[in-house]
C-alpha cells in the first residue's frame, strides 16, 4: 500500500510538473482556434484577423479551424473536451456563453464550468432598421405606433433564440409593447422580406445591414447599445428613448478549464496586445465593432451579467426552442 501510494504521489508530482515545463515553453507548437461559425460570417472575420498578428507575437502559428453547427454547440463542445494546454482556444459569442445556456437543459458544455475567461475581443451594437414604408421617424413613434395598433406589426429574426429575437422581445418588454416575431432561416432572408414589406423591422449588424441602409432600401432608427455606435455617431441608442434597453455582440476567447495560469496570462495579455494595435482597431471598427482586449477577470464579470439579463428576458417573454 506504501509502495502504490509513492506511485501515485510521483505521479500527480510528475504531471505538475510537465504541466509546469510546459507553461514555461508556451508556445512550442501551433495553436487552433475554433469558431463555430461559417467561414466568410462576423466570428470568422474577427478570429481571421486576430490569428494572423498573434501568430507574430507568438512566434507560432494560430489558425482559424471553422467548427459551423447547432448555433455554436458543436464548435464549443469540441473546445470543452479539448486537453487544458492552450493549444486549443474557442472563439465564443453572445449564444454560445449568454443565449444558449438559458435556452437549452441539456447542453453539452457548461459555459462556466468548462471554461476559463481570456479577454474580450471585440463588442458591437446592432442596428434597428424599418422599411420605408413603415411612417415612423424614430423610436418614439415606433413605440407610439405599436401601442395604437397591438400585435399589427411585426419584426423579423434569423431564427428563434438568436441575438436579433431577444432584441425584439428586450424592446417589447421594456416599451410594453406587442409586435409579432417572425422567425426565418437567416439574417439574409428577414432582411430581404423588411426591404419587401413583409415585416416591419428587424434588429441586425450594422454590417448586414449598411449596404441597404446606404441605398436607401431600409431606413435605420437606432442603435442598440448604452453608447452611440462608433461607426454610426449620428444615429441614437433605443436607451435614449427606452431607458435600460441594451444588448449587442460580443465576441471572446476562452480556454478548457484546467488551463494553466501562467498560459492563461500570456495568451490574454498577447491578445489584448494584438486588439489595441492601431491598424486592427481601424479593421474591427470598419466592420461595425468596437475592439476591447480586457482582462480575464473583466470578462467573466461581464458574461456573467449578460447571461443573467438574457435569461431574464428570454424567462419573461416565455422564448423556447421548438426544434
Amino acid at each position: 500500500m506504501k509502495r502504490l501510494n509513492c506511485k501515485v504521489a510521483l505521479l500527480v508530482v510528475s504531471a505538475l510538473w510537465t504541466l509546469g515545463a510546459s507553461a514555461q515553453t508556451y508556445p512550442n507548437h501551433p495553436i487552433k482556434l475554433i469558431v463555430a461559425d461559417a467561414a466568410g460570417g462576423a466570428p470568422d472575420q474577427l478570429g481571421r484577423l486576430l490569428t494572423e498578428k498573434l501568430s507574430n507575437n507568438l512566434g507560432q502559428a494560430v489558425v482559424v479551424e471553422n467548427r459551423p453547427g447547432a448555433g455554436g454547440v458543436l464548435g464549443a463542445e469540441l473546445v470543452a473536451k479539448s486537453a487544458p494546454d492552450g493549444y486549443t482556444l474557442l472563439l465564443t459569442t453572445t449564444a454560445i456563453y449568454g443565449i444558449l445556456p438559458n435556452l437549452r437543459k441539456n447542453l453539452p458544455y457548461d459555459p462556466v464550468r468548462d471554461f476559463l475567461p481570456i479577454t474580450r475581443i471585440a463588442t458591437a451594437s446592432n442596428v434597428l432598421v424599418v422599411n420605408n414604408e413603415l411612417p415612423a421617424k424614430n423610436i418614439a413613434q415606433l413605440v407610439k405606433l405599436a401601442k395604437e395598433k397591438p400585435g399589427a406589426l411585426n419584426y423579423a429574426s434569423a431564427g428563434v433564440g438568436t441575438p436579433a429575437h431577444l432584441a425584439g422581445e428586450m424592446l417589447n418588454l421594456l416599451a410594453d409593447i406587442k409586435v409579432v416575431h417572425v422567425p426565418y432561416k437567416g439574417a439574409a432572408p428577414a432582411l430581404t422580406d423588411v426591404i419587401a414589406g413583409n415585416a416591419q423591422y428587424i434588429i441586425t449588424s450594422p454590417l448586414a445591414a449598411g449596404a441597404h441602409m446606404n441605398g436607401g432600401r431600409v431606413r435605420a432608427l437606432a442603435s442598440t447599445g448604452t453608447e452611440r455606435n462608433p461607426s454610426l455617431p449620428d444615429l441614437p441608442t433605443i436607451a435614449e428613448t427606452v431607458p435600460g434597453y441594451e444588448i449587442t455582440q460580443t465576441w471572446g476567447v476562452v480556454v478548457p478549464a484546467g488551463t494553466p495560469p501562467e498560459i492563461v496570462s500570456k495568451l490574454s495579455a498577447e491578445i489584448a496586445k494584438v486588439m489595441h494595435q492601431p491598424d486592427v482597431k481601424a479593421k474591427v471598427l470598419a466592420t461595425g465593432a468596437t475592439p476591447v482586449g480586457d482582462s480575464p477577470a473583466e470578462f467573466e464579470a461581464f458574461m456573467a451579467k449578460e447571461r443573467q439579463r438574457l435569461g431574464d428576458v428570454i424567462t419573461k417573454r416565455g422564448i423556447v426552442l421548438t426544434d
